[in-house]
């Protein structure tokens, strides 16, 4: 083979392999069951399983979605819910907890990451999370799993003080109490921090000094400078909010997984089929490609987008019309969950 021959497969290879990415980040969807319309959990995952979305987050261990998950592949976060945390405070039942709803499906079932808890007010139940999450952790250590599956819990932006600039964000002084420990302990175990991040909500809440544009991933330029950080839209804003909280809490570099995401069609100002697509689709791609974020360049964000269906159950009204999916299965919009070459759109 000819040098030239050589030089043109390599310059081949490289295009398709900028066009046709293998090694992005998978889109995750979180599985919410409030809805007296959905389909049954076996073929809610084999609707993950046709459109190739390789991570799901349950918010409790539901025994069906989990034995539908046996031997699929697609990586779980199982979430304890909020009222089982005081009873995790219990070593022994924590010890039963994690026999029951992961070592009994395990290895099976790929679990990631098990939430301790979801949102939980600091105010109201913050005092039973670290010491849950500590138990659940040594029931892990106990099975020889801490390395493979990890503890955690999902904050959601309400315990965020200053968020502007990104490079000042910080968690409020009546919350250190709480998330500071957290935040050791994650450190200490190699974990990772989960975090709700939804620029819908902080659109609505100011739309005087936030464009639409910024929040949808469409705005043509940098919109807001932070020194040399230049940020086009707001989720990379809000993620380096983040990502600077937990520096001055004391994590460094502790990873953060973003546990929810997403963008009403219906129900809300600004909640609109159009802008949902937009935002969905663009934050897919934008994870696909594994840039990271100006304070974090070249890291993938594990990013999970809410929610898989619109659920009927919920409220207040907004809250029914998340879904990526329609009840009866049909999506919404076309998503690709996956790298291109390995990935699906969802037509």
């Amino acid at each position: 083979m000819s040098n030239m021959t050589t030089l043109f497969l390599l310059i081949a290879l490289f295009i398709t392999t900028i066009l046709n990415p293998t090694s992005g980040e998978s889109v995750g969807v979180c599985y919410g069951m409030m809805g007296n319309n959905l389909p049954s959990q076996s073929d809610t995952i084999a609707l993950f399983r046709q459109n190739n979305i390789r991570r799901v987050r349950l918010y409790d261990p539901n025994q069906a979605a989990l034995n539908a998950l046996r031997n699929t592949g697609i990586e779980v976060i199982i979430g304890v819910p909020n009222t089982d945390l005081r009873s995790l405070t219990n070593p022994s039942s924590a010890r039963s907890w994690l026999q029951n709803n992961v070592l009994n499906y395990y290895p099976a079932v790929s679990f990631k990451y098990i939430a301790v808890g979801n949102e939980v007010s600091p105010s109201n139940g913050g005092d039973v999370v670290l010491p849950a999450m500590r138990n659940v952790y040594d029931a892990l250590r106990g099975a020889n799993l801490q390395d493979r599956i990890k503890v955690s819990t999902a904050i959601d932006m309400t315990l965020i003080g200053n968020s502007f600039p990104p490079s000042s964000g910080e968690f409020r002084g009546d919350v250190r109490w709480y998330i500071d420990p957290v935040i050791g302990f994650l450190t200490s175990t190699n974990s990772a921090l989960l975090a709700n991040i939804y620029p819908y909500f902080s659109y609505v809440d100011n739309p005087r000094d936030i464009s639409l544009s910024y929040a949808l991933f469409t705005s043509p330029s940098v919109v807001v400078w932070d020194g040399s950080r230049g940020y086009q839209n707001l989720f990379d804003a809000l993620l380096d909010v983040v990502y600077s909280a937990v520096e001055r809490s004391g994590g460094g570099s502790l990873p953060v997984v973003v546990s929810e995401s997403g963008w009403p069609s219906n129900g809300g100002n600004a909640a609109s089929f159009d802008n949902a697509r937009a935002f969905y689709t663009n934050l897919a791609s934008r994870v696909r490609e594994n840039r990271g974020t100006p304070k974090r360049p070249g890291r993938g964000v594990e990013t999970y987008l809410f929610a898989m269906f619109d659920e009927n159950q919920k409220s207040p009204e907004i809250e029914k019309n998340f879904g990526l999916f329609f009840p009866n299965k049909q999506p919404k919009f076309p998503i690709t969950f996956s790298a291109a070459r390995d990935g699906t759109a969802v037509e």
